[in-house]
């Protein structure tokens, strides 16, 4: 996600789905998609009511209905998981405001509680053990309450406009205000999307759109992902868009899907083949298989999985911001996506390298006041001690400001500094390195700092300890 800058622009319903055999007891006996949606789930330090390491889901098959008239969402939510240890139950993460009709595990109707966003499955499960969970619901979504002091980011999960369009940001959780889910970014899976909405407008979603056509007054479009993603890193937007198409590097379908009767939104997104291929330079080959934008009513914009989520008040800064937001979020694909915190406390190794980048970006591309590498990173110098002093250190922030500056401008600080220890070779070496070696999967600071330490030939724990701990500032 980016931030705002004061200067720098800086079903069956599951389509597809395939379970091999059922064994004795009822538990699935053959992976899904091979095992790319295999997790090891954990409890979150700073945030743990979200998500259960109990639960590794490995395939979620959402199948969406959107009335904008009633302001009813009907969906049906087909899950594969693997009960990742032995319990009475299981639980999920799905919003008070989505009343649940029926749940069942393989097939067989079972009780559930539904209390606050908590969704209680009562069904004994062994650790090891894959099941196939089935949760009809209904409702009117909404936003809930995050942990974060920053205007956009005080509600999170899905918005419903007037005019009863959706668009949903929600980072660190709020996955679970449009569907059930074990919401952490520990718990990656794979996703099969259906959306059915009114013929005159078109759901979006993450991934490769698969099928897409007009019948009875209804618009239904299929989306499908090849790689595991995180639940944060969902999106869902329905509303009157034009699909507007541009060919990648290698190839690469990119979509950039643009409210009817404002083309004129899409000129600057025209740039971004070649943001990518900048990007490509300097972190390897994009790591997905497509790629997209969707322009939302809102004013943040959010690295969702290969569709990234573009709030038009990005617009009211100008062109060459968005721009820069574009390269901000694509940087993330790397750092984020496709290499995920497992801890929410980690939030750093996703937006202290895209800071780093986009400046570098910015640097490279504009010859404005006060967009130099060496104003950039002069600025964020002067900015370090009082962004610790506020916010905390960034390994280690208050937990009331989730992604406050200090995330991304102290972290990218940090990044600088550790270029000048190990010289720019080794360190743009490492940097393309770490996403291609842990692709596609969640990890956290001590794997990042182990790995850095020993493909440096360094010991850079007292480095990183002093950069993402300390109060005062290392500078």
């Amino acid at each position: 996600m980016s931030r705002r800058p004061a200067r720098l622009a800086a079903a069956a319903t599951a389509l597809g789905l395939a379970l091999v055999g059922v064994g004795p007891a009822g538990a699935t006996s053959a992976p899904l998609h091979g095992d790319r949606g295999v997790s090891t789930p954990r409890e979150d330090s700073y945030y743990p009511a979200k998500g259960d390491p109990g639960v590794d889901a490995l395939h979620y098959g959402l199948d969406l209905r959107w009335q904008p008239r009633q302001r009813v969402l009907t969906g049906v939510a087909t899950i594969a998981l693997r009960a990742a240890r032995t319990a009475d139950s299981l639980r999920l993460d799905l919003s008070h405001r989505l009343d649940v009709g029926r749940v069942s595990v393989d097939a067989a109707t079972v009780s559930f509680t539904h209390e606050g966003n908590h969704l209680v499955v009562h069904a004994p499960v062994t650790a090891g053990d894959r099941h196939l969970l089935r949760v009809t619901y209904r409702g009117t979504p909404g936003t809930a309450r995050g942990p974060a002091s920053r205007r956009d980011l005080a509600r999170t999960g899905m918005r419903v406009t007037r005019d009863g369009r959706l668009w949903t940001v929600q980072q660190p959780y709020g996955a679970f205000t449009w569907y059930p889910v074990n919401d952490h970014p520990s718990d990656k899976a794979m996703y099969d999307v259906r959306v059915d909405v009114p013929a005159r407008w078109v759901g979006v979603s993450n991934g490769e759109l698969t099928d897409r056509r007009t019948t009875g007054g209804r618009t239904l479009t299929a989306w499908t992902h090849r790689d595991p993603v995180a639940s944060y890193l969902m999106t869902l937007a329905v509303g009157p868009y034009r699909q507007v198409r541009q060919t990648g590097p290698r190839g690469l379908p990119i979509s950039y899907w643009v409210p009817r009767g404002r083309p004129g939104l899409g000129a600057p997104l025209r740039r971004t083949p070649a943001a990518l291929r900048w990007l490509e330079k300097r972190l390897g080959r994009y790591p997905f298989t497509s790629l997209g934008v969707v322009l939302t009513p809102g004013s943040s914009a959010m690295e969702t999985q290969t569709m990234v989520t573009l709030g038009l008040g990005n617009y009211s800064l100008g062109r060459f911001h968005v721009r820069t937001v574009m390269v901000h979020e694509l940087a993330h694909h790397w750092y984020g996506n496709s290499v995920t915190p497992a801890d929410w406390r980690d939030v750093w190794m996703n937006e202290g390298m895209a800071t780093y980048l986009h400046a570098r970006w910015v640097d490279a591309h504009s010859d404005r006041p006060g967009t130099s590498w060496r104003w950039t990173v002069r600025d964020w110098t002067r900015a370090d001690p009082w962004l610790r002093e506020v916010y905390g250190p960034p390994g280690a922030y208050e937990r009331a400001h989730f992604a406050a500056d200090n995330v991304y401008t102290s972290t990218a600080l940090m990044w600088e500094h550790l270029r000048r220890r190990l010289g720019d070779d080794t360190f743009d070496r490492l940097v393309r390195t770490w996403p291609r070696s842990h692709a596609h999967t969640s990890t956290g600071r001590a794997a990042l700092v182990t790995w850095w330490g020993n493909r440096s030939g360094q010991d850079l724990e007292p480095f990183f300890e002093l950069w993402l701990d300390s109060a005062d500032s290392p500078a």
